[in-house]
């Protein structure tokens, strides 16, 4: 399977766990200059914007999946979210950028729910 079908199931599956937490599901897959958003959504309760990055990994061998998002990387989706604000709206909303670990386990999936990982 490639890469993008991997990266597909699995933001699927952190789509899913939003929506059961009881966020809106905007957009995925948002493309910008600077990158891609995975998941846009919005959270109910908190009434805020939220910006997801999903990682995943099959092991621990090389850390955590959510290890995997560095400053850079949370550089990027920054920028890219600006961009999704200026093109769709959202001055004036609370936002924030969440991560969404997925590792896999014998019999199934560990999912950790990393929120604010930046002062946006």
């Amino acid at each position: 399977m490639n890469n993008r079908k991997i990266g597909s199931r699995y933001e699927e599956l952190a789509a899913e766990y939003l929506v059961n937490k009881g966020y809106e599901i905007l957009e995925r897959n948002f493309y910008t200059k600077r990158g891609e958003l995975d998941i846009i959504a919005f959270d109910m309760a908190g009434d805020t914007l939220v910006f997801v990055e999903v990682k995943y990994r099959s092991s621990l061998k090389n850390g955590a999946p959510y290890e995997a998002v560095t400053p850079a990387k949370l550089y990027h989706i920054t920028k890219s979210a600006e961009a999704y604000i200026v093109t769709h709206g959202g001055y004036g909303k609370k936002m924030r950028i969440d991560v969404i670990s997925i590792l896999k386990q014998h019999e199934g999936y560990e999912i950790k729910h990393l929120q604010n990982v930046t002062g946006f």
